[in-house]
């Protein structure tokens, strides 16, 4: 697959990160802060999208099955622009109307969920596929800054334009924002396909097991297996202040919808600057190393950890605090650490049996959306029990940063043991003999 091809994927998951942070970020700040509804209600949402996102290794194995993953990618991002206007729509409607209206964002919640399986997990294993090896690591970061710009540039805009905040206002971006994405993406997507080089399909592809059978299969691999544990405990630690930090910067500092919105950016710009910087200083520069994708992940949750133990300093400090820098540090912080475990995803997807990329990638991201639907959803009811017995929003959404720092820690500590064999485990790079040349070049690209 050339860079140009990679590139045009690129602004497919830029398109689908446009959709998603409007539908987990925005209508969570309005639910909570102009609809007044308690912070479980949005929690409970972004927490069913991800629990219909358990359907990725499902969506992944469909893929494997077939010549092309260009339909299940189009047809994942149709429903997902869908998805994210009828949820904006269902959240002006709420403040008339509370129950059609969160009926029917419940609905277009479980059409965002399905959307990014269907896209997102084709996409993944599209690169893991079509995408030469020496140019996995580079691929999967150059995809993921895509989507992370993404994410920036929808946030800071769509902050501009929706002060001052009316439902009508909300429905008219969201619309606009899902048309230009959807677009965007099946531009981008028209003959991508077509223009890879064709590999020759493994002895596998011919055999067609079961969905389960072939889930058990990619289970039974320790690598996988273990970096399946590794993500699913980060993501809950990662994505445990994504629903309140929005309605912090509201109560606490006087944040207004458009403000908060623009925070996002700000956090999601400082998360582009960690990819970057970690993709760059995990080569060799001028013969100088600077550090592998462990050291990475490692030091990305600590200084996660740190950067929230700010978010509590700035809660007792108030007005006069930072929030922005802190909120963008943050970000660099959880950059460089999401960053490390992707290299580390698509360095593992090509591992182990053949025909069963889909799969793998599915089961990642099965686990991620786990993590983040807990993550998010004890977030909010933390917030919401602390807020009953400590008497305090603000202290409220300080317990919940702080215990989000202690998780950070404790998921750097698995980050240390996690993409090496236990043999190796005490070793920088892992020097057991690899069983074949492919496994050998995978081997090295995952410990760049």
């Amino acid at each position: 697959m050339t860079w140009l091809a990679i590139f045009r994927l690129g602004l497919i998951q830029a398109a689908l990160g446009a959709i998603v942070v409007l539908t987990t970020s925005t209508l969570n700040r309005v639910m909570v802060v102009e609809l007044a509804l308690p912070a479980l209600v949005p929690g409970l949402l972004v927490a069913l999208h991800y629990a219909v996102q358990l359907s990725r290794p499902r969506m992944g194995f469909g893929s494997d099955q077939g010549q092309r993953r260009s339909p299940w990618i189009a047809v994942g991002m149709a429903v997902l622009a869908l998805g994210g206007f009828g949820a904006a729509v269902g959240t002006a409607w709420a403040a008339t109307a509370p129950v059609a209206g969160l009926v029917l964002t419940a609905l277009s919640f479980v059409l965002v969920g399905l959307g990014v399986a269907a896209s997102g997990t084709s996409l993944l294993a599209l690169l893991a596929t079509r995408v030469a090896q020496e140019r996995r690591a580079a691929a999967a970061t150059l995809v993921w800054v895509m989507m992370i710009m993404g994410f920036a540039v929808t946030a800071g805009l769509a902050g501009h334009f929706l002060d001052p905040f009316t439902p009508a206002r909300l429905v008219l971006v969201s619309g606009c924002v899902s048309v230009l994405a959807l677009s965007l993406a099946l531009v981008a997507l028209a003959g991508v396909e077509n223009s890879a080089s064709v590999l020759p399909r493994p002895a596998e592809y011919e055999t067609r097991p079961r969905f389960l059978q072939a889930l058990q299969q990619v289970w039974l691999e320790p690598d996988a297996r273990r970096f399946t544990v590794f993500v699913f405990v980060s993501m809950i630690a990662y994505s445990a202040q994504d629903l309140i930090l929005e309605p912090f910067a509201g109560v606490r500092f006087g944040f207004t919808p458009g403000e908060s919105t623009q925070l996002s950016g700000v956090q999601h710009g400082g998360t582009l600057m960690g990819m970057l910087l970690a993709a760059l200083a995990g080569r060799r520069l001028g013969g100088v190393f600077f550090g592998s994708l462990r050291s990475w992940m490692v030091g990305g949750c600590f200084a996660s950890a740190l950067a929230l133990a700010g978010l509590v300093a700035g809660g007792i400090a108030g007005p006069g605090w930072p929030l922005r820098a802190n909120v963008f540090l943050l970000g660099v912080a959880n950059g460089a650490f999401s960053i490390a475990a992707i290299g580390s995803m698509m360095a593992l997807a090509g591992q182990g049996r053949a025909a069963r990329e889909g799969t793998r990638m599915g089961l990642w991201g099965a686990a991620q959306a786990i993590g983040f639907a807990v993550g998010g959803l004890l977030g909010t009811a933390a917030s919401d029990l602390a807020r009953l017995l400590i008497g305090s929003q603000v202290a409220a959404y300080l317990a919940v940063f702080g215990a989000e720092a202690l998780l950070f820690v404790v998921a750097a500590a698995l980050a240390a043991h996690v993409c090496m064999p236990v043999a190796a485990r005490a070793a920088p790079f892992p020097q057991r003999i690899p069983s074949s040349p492919r496994e050998d070049v995978d081997e090295r690209i995952a410990h760049l």
